[in-house]
């Protein structure tokens, strides 16, 4: 938390839970028009239209998910609105409203709070979500945070992981591995940091990539970008655990199989670059990494046309039956079966 170690920072015994909240939320506004009611009742009031209502949640918890030795306060609350936002937009849906709570031990100040929420806050206006309500309580050890996001969603416009089909083309967006690689970055200045306090970390020429772990974005651009094209997706998910996890759970979830080429899987020349020190493919990266908060989708093939010249979007693959399993075909031809091996939170 050295983003505040130069301020006189408030205990958050001296507020309380109800002054704490009060000074989070002061400045709220509302954006949307389905918000009749948000922060400072019971619970919140939110006018249901025609449109479908989408809900996700969202833990985390510190030292599993987050390292505040290397995550600024206000990044991390700007991530963790992200990492909602981008399950909503997976389902072909627009969020909306937000919930927050978050346990804290006394470590905690009032001002890294405010930082938090200010990261926060951020987040939701660049995305036009509303927070409507939240808690926040104690906790012995470390800073819980658990998010509840809603969206919605015209009911012809959902798109599920279960409903890909024999044939369709499989597709990403922007590049992959790129938040895995900046994650080994800061790891790797953490431990020099470890050692001798005093070095400043060596991460020049790496911006983009630190970036893609510290303050990803979500993909409402892409799937706005779709409905403009008249492209709707057959099946979607966000890219959160990794490549090949995704891959896996839109297979197995539509008993389908699927052939990826590594050669179309999308990378960034600076994730080629950084990675090459710590003796990894790239490929490693992009199949198993996580993070990247970019979408994978299918379309019918009947979609090629529209879909081959958007930017931003790259067609690695199709869907084939579930007999034939769910492969890679490497770059000398040889083709592998896809296992999952990105983020565990149970592995020990």
């Amino acid at each position: 938390m050295n983003d505040l170690s130069d301020k006189h920072l408030t205990p958050l015994s001296e507020l309380g839970e109800f002054g704490l909240i009060n000074k989070l939320t002061q400045n709220i506004k509302y954006i949307n028009k389905t918000t009749i009611k948000g922060v400072g009742d019971d619970a919140a009031v939110i006018d249901i239209t025609d449109k479908k209502i989408l809900i996700s949640t969202d833990l985390l918890v510190e030292g599993i998910h987050f390292d505040l030795i290397y995550t600024p306060l206000k990044h991390l609350g700007y991530k963790a609105a992200i990492a909602n936002f981008s399950d909503i937009i997976a389902m072909n849906g627009n969020p909306t409203h937000l919930t927050i709570g978050i346990a804290l031990s006394a470590k905690f100040s009032v001002e890294a709070c405010v930082e938090l929420f200010e990261g926060l806050k951020l987040a939701c206006k660049k995305y036009n979500v509303d927070i409507i309500g939240g808690d926040t309580t104690s906790s012995k050890k470390g800073l819980f945070i658990s998010i509840t996001v809603i969206g919605e969603a015209k009911e012809k416009d959902i798109v599920y992981r279960n409903t890909a089909q024999e044939g369709d083309l499989i597709c990403v967006t922007g590049d992959l591995g790129a938040a895995y690689v900046g994650l080994l970055l800061l790891e790797r200045e953490k431990k020099a940091f470890l050692i001798h306090p005093n070095e400043q970390p060596d991460l020049q020429g790496n911006e983009y990539i630190i970036s893609r772990q510290l303050k990803p974005e979500a993909r409402l651009d892409i799937i706005r970008l779709l409905k403009d094209y008249h492209i709707k997706p057959t099946a979607m998910i966000d890219i959160s655990d990794g490549l090949a996890s995704e891959l896996i759970h839109i297979c197995t979830n539509s008993n389908k199989g699927c052939k990826i080429y590594e050669e179309k899987i999308p990378i960034d020349p600076t994730t080629v670059m950084a990675i090459e020190e710590f003796n990894i493919s790239p490929i490693i990266a992009a199949l198993h990494g996580g993070e990247d908060y970019e979408l994978l989708f299918t379309i019918k093939q009947s979609d090629y046309n529209k879909i081959k010249d958007i930017p931003g979007i790259s067609i690695i693959g199709h869907i084939t039956e579930a007999a034939e399993g769910i492969n890679l075909i490497t770059n000398n031809g040889s083709m592998q079966p896809i296992t999952a091996q990105g983020w565990n939170s149970f592995r020990k």
